[in-house]
């Protein structure tokens, strides 16, 4: 990158720079989706973001153009000082890296993805020397706090919400992932709404495009249980496990597969021996390429045990919405943006009863016209309203915003073939 200019000039290119602390780049599905639709717009796009464990472990590639600069990290294992830990470390590295760039290069946008909330203290000499500050809102951390550590609005929650409020008030845009989290930010956060951007999670349908089933996935079963995602604290995994083991009473014709990875992975795979399910259920660990879509292609039940909290009541879960492109049916707790996401593509069980979800997986499994139509109404409300092609608009809307309309070029005109 070289540097740019805001005012949209010929030939001048605004440029952006994402800073993420929770997931490497393009593992975050969000943040690598936000960078190709900028970079399609004319952006120069950097990302910073962590090493992965297994996976996106160079320290600098550059990637469908856009610039991923990573750091290395060691996270948290869990508890308080841990975390303390981990996002010290972040900051640390994050600053030395923004210090860095900036030496030769000019953002126009730092555009900052929480958690942390701390994430203000990387981006202020940025902001300092003009650049637009841009808050994606991923997380409400203090409500997370609640439900990682169950330890009730302590000293430490009500820092959690001092730190959210500086960052929404250091932002100069806010993104929300739904409209929960921007009643957050008009309210708490005390924004404008016209500074406030709804951009859903929506799947790429590029990637989550329909494939065989594989039927080695199944291990020799008749059906196939599917988790996909996160595997922390407040995800639920104990409940699907608790679940699955209700289920085994019931019926013995599944295999379970559970893909992804996070603080809680080897604590569950303990439990999973404890209820008796080794032989049931498999941990893949975090899969890449079209080893996700191809498992789900398999899957005749698709599983969202988040637990119901104040965090997981108002938040978007990334799986549901993959779930849905790959035309899966779901079982969910009835939670508030789990409805607003899956509407009829999903069974809802009674909020935390791990019985009443064991049962909603055993009417799926037991209908195979109910779990067609379920998956093709899922599919259909990606195609028409859910897809990342129809957040687009909104993030791009967003940069106007904070840029100006004139510092978003124009895409380039195909000349036509003679």
């Amino acid at each position: 990158m070289g540097e740019h200019s805001m005012n949209g000039e010929p030939g001048s290119h605004p440029s952006a720079l994402f800073l993420v602390e929770d997931l490497p780049v393009p593992l975050n599905r969000r943040v690598w989706q936000e960078s190709l639709t900028l970079r399609r717009a004319g952006f120069d796009v950097a990302v910073l973001c962590p090493e992965g464990r297994e996976h996106d472990r160079e320290p600098f590639e550059v990637r469908e153009g856009v610039e991923i600069h990573r750091y290395r990290l060691t996270p948290s294992s869990g508890g308080m000082l841990g975390y303390a830990r981990e996002y010290g470390a972040a900051l640390w590295r994050l600053r030395r890296a923004i210090k860095r760039l900036a030496r030769s290069q000019k953002f126009d946008v730092v555009h900052a993805c929480n958690p942390p909330d701390l994430l203000f203290l990387a981006a202020l000499p940025l902001k300092r020397t003009g650049a637009r500050f841009i808050f994606d809102h991923h997380d409400l951390v203090p409500e997370l706090y609640l439900s990682r550590f169950g330890r009730g609005k302590d000293l430490f929650f009500r820092l959690a919400l001092r730190l959210e409020r500086l960052m929404f008030r250091l932002a100069d845009v806010v993104i929300s992932t739904n409209e929960s989290y921007r009643a957050v930010a008009l309210g708490r956060g005390g924004k404008r709404p016209e500074d406030v951007f709804v951009v859903r999670n929506g799947p790429d349908l590029e990637r989550f495009r329909p494939l065989e089933p594989d039927s080695s996935v199944k291990r020799g079963r008749q059906h196939l249980i599917t988790y996909l995602g996160v595997m922390g604290p407040q995800d639920g995994i104990d409940h699907a496990l608790r679940s699955l083991a209700l289920l085994r009473e019931m019926r013995e014709d599944w295999h379970a597969v559970f893909v992804g990875d996070g603080d809680v992975r080897q604590a569950m795979q303990r439990l999973t021996h404890e209820l008796g399910l080794d032989s049931m259920v498999e941990f893949t660990g975090m899969l890449v390429g079209d080893d996700v879509p191809r498992i789900l292609a398999t899957s005749d039940v698709c599983l969202a045990p988040d637990p119901k909290t104040a965090f997981n009541d108002v938040s978007t879960m990334n799986k549901i919405v993959e779930y849905m492109a790959m035309s899966r049916p779901i079982v969910a707790y009835d939670l508030v943006e789990a409805r607003a996401s899956a509407g009829n593509a999903a069974l809802y069980a009674e909020p935390n009863d791990e019985r009443s979800f064991a049962l909603r997986i055993a009417e799926l499994l037991g209908d195979p016209k109910l779990r067609t139509s379920m998956g093709a109404e899922g599919r259909l409300r990606i195609e028409t309203a859910l897809s990342w092609a129809h957040s687009e608009d909104s993030l791009l809307a967003a940069y106007d915003r904070a840029l100006g309309p004139k510092a978003i070029p124009s895409p380039p005109v195909e000349e036509p073939v003679p």
